[in-house]
């Protein structure tokens, strides 16, 4: 779960530390106090958009940290699978440095990508925002629902149809590129056996092209290095140094002190000589051959053509030959193949049908059950006479998913017929849906936390109490983090947190703290009263948190 929650430098919020506990955590305070910036803050460290105005005015970076405890064995093996290791204790620590060009994520202080990321906190948490009840206007999300509740079912299958959806999309493809008239086929295999005698002919070899490149320069700069070692040459006065030698022994012959610098003048006088030798003998060597030269050029010019076409190194043009090669052997084959393609395809295609229907088969199935399970919670959460039904309809084709579409349909009213969700439910409906749809994933998922951002939109009295009461419910088997402004849902809090809104130092700052039950009471008589908190109201308040503590 969740452990804490630190914020420094983001928006309004110049720093704050949360350490949110077990059941159900509250936030309340007044509008644009900064509770959606919390949520945000979240978001953020999970990996979500960042504004380019959520560093705080005047601050170089914001920085924000999440500190998990994972407990379940599944959760550490899952979280492994992606290479993050989780330590003995079982705490996990995300954060994220949100500098002016960019940011910085990390998780145990080991920098990870934003994918990486997401795949490792979509095991830990789970955020409803304000507008996400909207996604059930969209088909898609139905299908993602209904596999989310029979996971366990159909994820083995899902699997299997995706991967035989990619080869079946890839036989489609090859099939393709095989249509066209037999005229055109025709060419197209001259054409091949053109470009394979050329690139055979030219019989590359690897280094060839930086050797020839290289004598190509010598040949080239032949009588510029030719001049250039004559000069050399006759700078070198050998008689000279033969001279000074010869002095320099008979002066060692009357001092000993000198055999010293006698030895240095023979080794100056051999190496003079050595290096004489040498340039005569490249002289000698390096005779300008006009055929030589006109060959070299010819087979560079045959490389570097070869590579224009078919790659910029002689192992690429390997590569192109093989592949020409192949599709040679298609051309000169083409029926043969085409025939155990569109077989191959056939086979594929009776294999997918077979397990699109398995997987129909068990969409449809827990489908009933989980319109059962939606229609009790709907039932829980004020809708007074709802039915509550789910469609599964056969698409007439494949897609990596199966060839399934899904669709709730819902009647809130008695003897009216169930219609599409999308055309019937108002804004309020819609977000008790999703509430009730939380709640029914929540026996099936092992995501740990959920945060609900202002989940009460819409709904009032008997309907926020129902509301309270199912996320008590949800709390009793997952962590839950939410922001609420109503009483109702309020008084249900095991951990309730303010967050107010103030002016120090002529700067708005935002802060978070944790309400004691006399500070929690008088936060929910805000909530029912308004800015004028009377005895009544504060009495109201205090019965109000009593009768949510008997009912846990």
């Amino acid at each position: 779960m969740l452990l804490e929650l630190q914020v420094k430098n983001l928006a309004l919020i110049e720093q704050a530390r949360i350490e949110f506990g077990e059941g159900l955590n509250i936030l309340t305070g007044e509008t644009g106090a900064g509770k959606s910036i919390l949520i945000g803050s979240v978001n953020m460290a999970l990996g979500g958009k960042v504004s380019r105005d959520s560093i705080r005015q005047g601050a170089e970076n914001a920085y924000i940290e999440l500190l998990f405890s994972v407990d379940s064995k599944e959760q550490r093996e899952a979280l492994e699978a992606l290479d993050i290791t989780v330590p003995e204790d079982g705490t996990l620590i995300l954060s994220r440095r949100i500098l002016p060009s960019r940011s910085i994520s990390r998780i145990n202080d080991e920098m990870v990508t934003a994918v990486k990321l997401k795949q490792a906190t979509s095991l830990l948490i789970d955020i409803h925002g304000q507008h996400e009840h909207q996604s059930l206007l969209h088909l898609h999300k139905h299908l993602e629902i209904l596999d989310a509740y029979c996971r366990t079912e159909a994820e083995s299958w899902k699997e299997k149809i995706a991967s035989e959806y990619r080869q079946y999309q890839a036989l489609e493809s090859r099939l393709s590129s095989m249509e066209g008239g037999l005229e055109e086929r025709l060419r197209e295999a001259d054409f091949c056996r053109f470009e394979i005698q050329s690139i055979e002919e030219a019989a590359l070899r690897e280094g060839e092209e930086e050797e020839l490149a290289a004598r190509y320069r010598k040949l080239s700069h032949a009588r510029r290095i030719a001049e250039e070692l004559s000069e050399a040459y006759q700078a070198l006065d050998t008689d000279a140094l033969s001279r000074a030698v010869r002095a320099v022994d008979q002066a060692a012959g009357y001092d000993p002190e000198l055999k010293g610098i006698r030895d240095q003048a023979y080794d100056v006088e051999s190496l003079v000589h050595d290096l004489a030798h040498g340039i005569q003998a490249y002289m000698a060597d390096c005779v300008f051959d006009p055929e030589e030269f006109r060959q070299i050029e010819e087979r560079l010019d045959t490389i570097h053509s070869i590579q224009s076409r078919y790659g910029n190194s002689v192992e690429a043009v390997f590569q192109a030959l093989e592949e020409k090669k192949k599709r040679l052997e298609e051309l000169e084959n083409f029926d043969q193949i085409r025939l155990g393609l569109e077989k191959e395809k056939a086979d594929l295609e009776k294999q997918l049908r077979k397990d699109c229907s398995r997987l129909t088969e068990i969409r449809s199935q827990a489908a009933a059950r989980l319109a059962e399970r939606m229609r009790e919670s709907l039932l829980d959460l004020n809708f007074l006479d709802v039915q509550f039904v789910m469609e599964v309809r056969q698409l007439d084709h494949f897609t990596s998913e199966g060839w399934d579409e899904a669709e709730f349909l819902i009647s809130t009213n008695p003897g009216e017929p169930v219609k599409p969700l999308r055309a019937v439910a108002s804004g309020g409906e819609l977000s008790r849906i999703m509430l009730a749809i939380k709640t029914v994933l929540a026996d099936t998922d092992q995501i740990p936390t959920l945060i609900f951002d202002e989940i009460d939109t819409g709904i009032s009295g008997r309907t926020a109490q129902k509301v309270s009461e199912k996320l008590k419910e949800i709390s009793r088997t997952h962590q839950v983090i939410c922001i609420t402004h109503l009483p109702q849902i309020a008084s249900m809090a095991d951990c309730h947190f303010e967050i107010e809104k103030s002016v120090r130092e002529g700067k708005t700052v935002t802060q978070i703290c944790r309400l004691g039950q006399e500070e929690s009471i008088r936060e929910l008589a805000r909530l029912l009263g308004g800015a004028q908190i009377t005895d009544a109201v504060l009495k109201n308040a205090r019965e109000m948190k009593e009768l949510a503590e008997r009912s846990k």
